[in-house]
């Protein structure tokens, strides 16, 4: 029988629980996702340090690939272990990792503290929504609180370039890493003292292994393809050998799971709710079109308008504000209206956004040219951020929420990794000859050129994201429901 944290009756203490409950899981989501944006900005800066010479790329790529890889085990662990073990097992390996990596004397010790990082991130990412999922059980309720995690999950990304350039230009690079060790000794205590557990009791269930092995090892191989393809090209053979391994894995993984499991990891059957399945297709196109604007928009920023990593960092803040009061404004409407019209709104301004953003040349002016289009961006992705996570999760029973979390995200980090590789390729070869022409104002006009087409490609993937959310179910949650869930948000 399964242990659920319900929600209190008095709003009294228990809603203060709740409130730290939520504070916890919104923390270590904006710890994950910061981290994986903050970095970009100081990347320059690093190489020099450490003296990477070409596998600089490898600060991020490690991190990506051990995310990817991992994050479906995690969402099992948290439903078959505890939700509070494996949030706080997370929290400390994320954390150490960080003290290690900021401590760094070389590369190989910063590449191996990004992928404990990935590990760690991809152990507590789907625990934060393993907690909320089954501790916020009232429809208004839990879309409040998937509207705050939401609303962080979005925003940080977009801070993490602000916070990037600010500690690196006053700072340390050493600092992007380090400052996580305080934050995460608070998050330890605070997931300790405030998260309820919620795990099977009784009938202990096994993890199956050979399932683990092959989904995990399958997405590694699948991501360091798609990964190592912007250095060494889709045809060759590193790239093509990762890609047939990691298709193979996958395919091995589905048969352990559909004939020889006794008690798989995965459960094929989870992929007859309908809402979950388009969930997750959206939230492939909606995070490959977000987090590919935020590499993007950077080098436009940076390269074609010549600002600094703080002005830069500073630009942002529209998106990061946008996203906020998308993801927590919304929260009311998800369950009056259910998630697809929600989706179909945000992915709308979302595409709108990026195809405004998509006209930057060298003489774009902010007022005038970047901040309209990210407040549209901002807002619409903030709603879709908010609404994916409530279709995912919505139908599902509670001892599954884990294993919809890990497959929530294992899709977003798939559509960020690949996301980015196509439309840079897209860009490379719109830009690649002609910014090599002699003279500053024609390399920065061919900069745009290629920046601009894959920020129109962006907005590609936002508009297959909005054909996706069609196929999710209308639903709308019933009137007693609402007026429970009022109660409890009072």
């Amino acid at each position: 029988m399964l242990r659920t944290a319900s929600a209190p009756a008095r709003p009294g203490t228990g809603t203060r629980r709740l409130g730290l409950v939520l504070a916890a899981c919104c923390l270590g989501q904006f710890m994950n996702v910061l981290d994986a944006s903050v970095v970009n900005v100081a990347l320059p800066v690093i190489a020099k340090d450490l003296d990477f010479g070409s596998g600089l790329q490898w600060v991020n790529s490690a991190y990506t690939i051990a995310v990817c890889g991992f994050l479906l085990l995690g969402g099992r662990l948290a439903d078959l272990y505890g939700q509070r073990r494996v949030f706080l097992a997370g929290v400390a390996l994320f954390t150490l990792a960080s003290s290690v990596g900021g401590a760094a004397g070389g590369p190989a010790t910063l590449v191996a503290a990004r992928a404990f990082q990935g590990l760690g991130a991809a152990v507590m990412t789907p625990a934060t929504l393993t907690v909320l999922a089954t501790t916020f059980t009232e429809p208004t309720a839990r879309a409040k609180a998937f509207g705050a995690w939401s609303a962080v999950s979005g925003a940080a990304g977009a801070i993490g370039v602000l916070a990037g350039g600010l500690i690196t230009q006053w700072f340390s690079w050493r600092w992007i890493l380090l400052v996580n060790v305080p934050i995460g000794l608070a998050l330890l205590v605070g997931v300790a003292v405030a998260v309820p557990e919620s795990r099977r009791g009784g009938d202990r269930r096994s993890l199956d292994v050979p399932g683990a092995l092959t989904v995990t090892l399958g997405l590694m191989a699948a991501v360091y393809g798609i990964a190592e393809s912007h250095t060494y090209g889709w045809g060759s053979v590193r790239v093509l050998g990762s890609l047939v391994a990691g298709v193979g894995l996958l395919g091995l993984f589905l048969l352990i799971q559909a004939r020889f499991a006794r008690r798989p990891l995965v459960p094929l059957d989870v992929f007859r709710h309908r809402s979950m399945r388009s969930a997750n297709l959206v939230a492939f196109f909606g995070i490959a079109a977000l987090f590919s604007t935020f590499y993007f928009l950077t080098l436009v920023l940076q390269q074609v308008l010549g600002y600094s990593p703080l002005r830069t960092g500073l630009s942002y803040l529209p998106l990061s504000l946008g996203l906020a009061l998308g993801g927590w404004g919304i929260s009311s409407v998800v369950p009056r209206l259910g998630p697809r019209p929600v989706l179909l709104g945000g992915l709308t301004l979302a595409t709108l956004g990026l195809l405004w953003l998509g006209r930057l040349d060298e003489h774009s002016g902010y007022l005038a040219d970047v901040l309209g289009p990210l407040l549209l961006l901002g807002f619409g992705m903030g709603t879709v951020l908010n609404a994916t996570t409530n279709a995912a999760t919505a139908d599902l029973p509670a001892h599954q929420a884990g294993l919809a979390s890990g497959l929530l995200n294992t899709t977003r980090q798939l559509g960020s990794a690949l996301g980015l590789v196509v439309l840079a390729t897209l860009a490379a070869g719109r830009s690649g000859s002609a910014a090599a022409a002699p003279g500053g104002e024609a390399a920065r006009h061919a900069l745009a050129s290629g920046y601009g087409l894959a920020l129109t490609g962006a907005a590609f993937c936002a508009a297959a994201g909005l054909l996706a959310a069609l196929t999710v179910p209308v639903r709308k949650a019933s009137r007693s429901a609402l007026a429970d869930g009022e109660t409890l948000a009072a």
